[in-house]
């Protein structure tokens, strides 16, 4: 087994409330409202060749976020995007995953907690393909399911909502998995627990409708490519029961990438010319080998 290099022993900096300080310094108090209540948000993002791919749209969404979650975050967008070129910069990064948080701080100490002060971090490091150099991932079907948009703020990428992907994910590692296909409230088919899910059939592309789970960043980029080529995109209800009749899968994301999908549950897909060209296609358009 590789060696794991825990995240809070590194070289390096973090940019921290303003700041680049040095990695092992970047901390919190254990009594920080966010660690105990979730009250925090986040993005995942990715720098290729130096660039930040829809660096923008990532703290758009940050702030958007924030917002659904009650508070504000005491910097600019464009500040933001100053200080992720600044810690890419320190770092010595061009080839990089950059993570954005931002937390309620240790003011207060309740499930109330407007005076809380608002902190923010931006860290940066290497980190390849989610899933690594697969063929294609196999997926169990998840107990968990995703909330009502009644029940939780569905559109944030905060992190109380990943609460039950990490349960999930966990689950379907230990029976040999790489990951797990969630269903929504109402048994609908919806997501994976880091990546949203495609399916091919019949020179068309059928995904679901992202009416309460996150509408990914990537997922919109890959629709619109797919578009761009003619390809028919339907964003649906998917049922379980149709899970069969599906003749390529794949999942994307900023940290999956685009990866193609062998099996869910007792189903298995073809690993085919369709999603692997896609894989490339989005390689070719995240560093600029082909115009946006």
């Amino acid at each position: 087994m590789a060696e794991i290099i825990p995240f809070d022993d590194r070289d390096g900096f973090i940019w921290y409330d303003g700041e680049l300080v040095e990695w092992r310094d970047a901390k919190l108090h254990v009594l920080s409202h966010g660690l105990h209540y979730a009250s925090s948000v986040f993005e995942g993002e990715r720098c290729y060749s130096g660039e930040i791919f829809k660096s923008r749209e990532h703290t758009e969404r940050l702030h958007s976020s924030a917002g659904m979650m009650g508070f504000e975050i005491p910097y600019s967008v464009d500040e933001i995007e100053a200080a992720k070129t600044a810690t890419l910069a320190a770092n010595g990064l061009t080839e990089a995953y950059v993570r954005p948080v931002a937390w309620r701080g240790s003011e207060m100490m309740a499930v109330a907690a407007q005076k809380t002060r608002i902190h923010l971090v931006i860290a940066a490091w290497e980190w390849p393909n989610l899933f690594g150099d697969v063929k294609g991932v196999r997926l169990d079907m998840a107990e968990y399911r995703r909330p009502s948009p009644e029940s939780a703020p569905c559109h944030a990428k905060a992190a109380g909502l990943y609460m039950i992907c990490t349960l999930s994910k966990h689950a379907a590692e230990a029976k040999g998995y790489t990951d797990a296909l969630m269903l929504d409230w109402r048994g609908r088919v919806a997501e994976a627990t880091g990546a949203n899910v495609f399916f091919y059939k019949d020179g068309e592309i059928h995904t679901p409708d992202p009416d309460c789970f996150l509408n990914g960043i990537t997922r919109r980029t890959v629709i619109g490519m797919l578009r761009d080529r003619q390809i028919p995109v339907h964003e649906r209800a998917i049922m379980p029961d149709e899970l069969g009749g599906f003749e390529q899968a794949f999942l994307c994301g900023t940290a999956a990438e685009v990866t193609p999908v062998e099996e869910i549950g007792p189903h298995t897909y073809e690993v085919g010319d369709f999603v692997k060209g896609l894989a490339q296609d989005y390689n070719d358009l995240v560093n600029r080998r082909i115009p946006a």
